[in-house]
């Protein structure tokens, strides 16, 4: 019988010719857990499905998807509509779902408010323990594990006994399937953008001016170009927009609400 270690290390994707092994025991993994189907995406913003070496679509070709209802990845509007998928960005560790509401370890106000109308036909699932993948440069994975049962809604035990667990084997298998995917970097390697560089970042992000960014800092406005134009050099970005788009990729820009709140503005 394999251990709870190497189970992992099967998971683990370290060549194209691993990613269709790993999902297939990553199906049947789940399955035997507690008869839950698997439904993994590397990036819940992009249109393109998980992929094996040869181009087949995992979530048909081994995660048993085949039904014309059941093609979640074919519905181009399931990143904007479902509340799986919106729930993802506003949650970081496990929860589970069904029409009644959205189940988080610990209270979350943003998922809490989200509209649950029509969820079945949105989340195209009856019920579902999710795990929200947070990956580098902004990029948000998911991997939904719904019942194999379509009348079984109640994931509460499921979900107490073995999100952990689930948890676990949703981030080997996705980052490390990202990691063999990722064919070149959109961002330069070892960026580091000075304290006033990412301070003038930060309000500019909040929408200020460099008039006002200038004001609230006490510098001059030929001083705050000069910081932002810096920062827009370092991160190889051609004008401001883009340079507040990398920043907030490396998670330089995280605490802008925080900070301004904090300081009255």
């Amino acid at each position: 019988m394999s251990t709870a270690q190497d189970l992992v290390d099967r998971l683990t994707i370290r060549s194209l010719a691993d990613i269709r092994p790993a999902a297939e025991v990553l199906h049947h993994a789940s399955l035997a857990l507690a008869g839950l189907r698997t439904a993994p995406s590397a990036n819940i913003a992009s249109k393109h499905p998980m992929l094996d070496e040869q181009g087949a679509v995992l979530a048909s070709e081994v995660f048993g998807w085949v039904g014309p209802a059941q093609r979640w990845w074919e519905n181009t509007r399931i990143a904007l509509t479902s509340p799986l998928v919106i729930a993802c960005r506003y949650e970081s560790e496990p929860f589970w779902c069904n029409k009644h509401g959205i189940h988080t370890r610990q209270r979350n106000p943003h998922i809490e408010s989200l509209d649950l109308a029509d969820f079945c036909n949105r989340a195209m699932s009856e019920a579902a323990i999710v795990v929200p993948i947070h990956l580098p440069f902004g990029q948000i994975a998911a991997v939904s594990f719904s019942p194999i049962e379509p009348q079984r809604i109640e994931l509460s035990r499921e979900f107490a006994a073995h999100a952990d667990t689930l948890e676990l084997w949703a981030r080997r298998f996705v980052c490390s399937y990202v990691k063999v995917r990722s064919k070149q970097s959109l961002i330069r390697s070892d960026v580091r953008l000075s304290k006033r560089e990412v301070e003038c970042l930060r309000w500019a992000a909040l929408g200020k001016t460099d008039q006002e960014i200038a004001t609230i800092i006490h510098r001059s406005c030929a001083t705050i170009r000069f910081h932002i134009h810096n920062a827009a050099v370092k991160l190889d970005a051609v004008n401001r927009s883009q340079t507040l788009f990398k920043a907030s990729q490396l998670g330089y820009l995280g605490a802008v609400s925080e900070r301004a709140i904090s300081l009255g503005h």
